[in-house]
C-alpha cells in the first residue's frame, strides 16, 4: 500500500512560501518596530502638551487679562489670548484701591516665620521620629501622619476658640500659630534623617557627642536640600492661605494679600482686568521664589525627603 506525501508548494525559484512570509523580513519588522515608538512618542507629547495646557492655561489666561486695555474682550469668542493694546494701568489702579504694600508686608512676614518654624520645629520633631528610640513612637508618628489628611475646615471652629482664648486673635501671631509646624514638614524631614548612614552619628558617639551636638552638626548640615523643600512648601502654603486670616483678623491693617485683594471683587465687579491684575501681583513674588531656589528644591528630592 502506498502511502502519500503532501509536499509544499514551491516557487519558480525552487524556495519555499513559508520562506517568504512577510513576517519573516527584518527590515518590514524594523519599521514597524520604528511605526510603534513613534506613535507612542506622540501620544506621549500630546498627554503632556495637555497638562501643560491644563495647568499653565489659566495662569496665562489670567495674565493677558491683567494686560488687556479697555477695547480688548475679556469674554469675547473666539478668546482672545493677546491683547491689542497692552497696558499696566490696572496694576496702577490695584494700587490706589489697597494699599498692596502694607498687606504685602504682612502676607512676608507670615509666610517667612511660618517657613523658619517649620524648618526648626520640623527638623526637631523629624530627627526624633528617626533617629531617637522612646516609648510610644509609632503612635507619635501616627498622630502627625493623621493631621496630613484631616481637613483643615473639620477643626477651624477649634482652631479659632483657641486663638481667641490665647488673646492672639486679630493679630499676625495668631495666623501663624496653627501653621507654626504642620505634619507633612515632620514627614518630610523623618524620611530625610532616616535616609542618612548610621555610621557617621555612631562615630560621634564614640567621640563624646551628645545628642543635640549629633543633631545640630552632623544631621542638620546633611540635609539642607530636605529643609529647602520644607521652607518653599511652608512659605508657599502660608502666602496662599486666604480662610483661616479671613477667620482671624478683623483689622483691614492686619490683612494679608490674600484677604485684602478680595476687596477687589466688590469694588471692580464689573471689570474683571483689575481683579486679575490683583491675582498676579499675588502669585508672581511665589514664582519669583521658586525659580530662585529651584535647585535646592530638587536637590532635597534627591535626597529622598518625599519617599516613604
Amino acid at each position: 500500500m502506498s502511502t502519500a506525501t503532501t509536499r509544499r508548494p514551491v516557487e519558480k525559484d525552487g524556495s519555499s512560501t513559508t520562506a517568504n512570509h512577510p513576517g519573516a523580513d527584518p527590515d518590514t519588522a524594523r519599521r514597524t518596530a520604528r511605526g510603534r515608538v513613534a506613535v507612542l512618542h506622540a501620544l506621549r507629547y500630546a498627554a503632556l502638551l495637555l497638562v501643560l495646557g491644563v495647568m499653565v492655561g489659566p495662569f496665562l489666561w489670567q495674565l493677558s487679562t491683567s494686560l488687556k486695555g479697555l477695547r480688548d474682550q475679556v469674554f469675547g469668542y473666539p478668546p482672545q489670548l493677546l491683547p491689542h493694546e497692552p497696558t499696566l494701568s490696572h496694576y496702577a489702579a490695584v494700587t490706589e484701591t489697597v494699599p498692596v504694600l502694607r498687606y504685602a508686608t504682612n502676607s512676608l512676614v507670615v509666610a517667612v516665620s511660618c517657613a523658619a518654624t517649620n524648618i526648626v520645629f520640623g527638623s526637631m520633631a523629624g530627627y526624633a521620629m528617626a533617629r531617637m528610640t522612646f516609648r510610644g513612637r509609632k503612635i507619635v508618628f501616627a498622630c502627625f501622619l493623621a493631621t496630613i489628611i484631616i481637613p483643615f475646615e473639620s477643626i477651624l471652629v477649634s482652631e479659632f476658640l483657641i486663638v481667641r482664648s490665647l488673646g492672639i486673635n486679630d493679630t499676625l501671631l495668631g495666623v501663624m500659630v496653627p501653621l507654626a509646624v504642620t505634619g507633612l514638614s515632620v514627614l518630610l524631614m523623618r524620611n530625610a534623617f532616616a535616609g542618612l548612614p548610621a555610621e557617621v552619628e555612631e562615630a560621634a558617639v564614640l567621640d563624646g557627642a551628645g545628642e543635640w551636638q549629633r543633631f545640630w552638626r552632623i544631621a542638620m548640615p546633611s540635609v539642607r536640600g530636605t529643609m529647602a523643600v520644607v521652607g518653599i512648601f511652608s512659605f508657599v502654603f502660608a502666602w496662599d492661605d486666604f480662610l483661616w486670616p479671613l477667620v482671624v483678623l478683623s483689622d483691614p491693617g492686619n490683612y494679608t494679600l490674600t484677604v485684602g485683594i478680595q476687596y477687589l471683587s466688590g469694588t471692580f465687579t464689573n471689570d474683571q482686568r483689575v481683579i486679575a491684575a490683583g491675582t498676579m501681583m499675588a502669585v508672581v513674588p511665589l514664582m519669583v521664589l521658586f525659580f530662585s531656589l529651584q535647585r535646592f528644591f530638587f536637590r532635597g528630592v534627591g535626597e529622598g525627603a518625599v519617599k516613604g
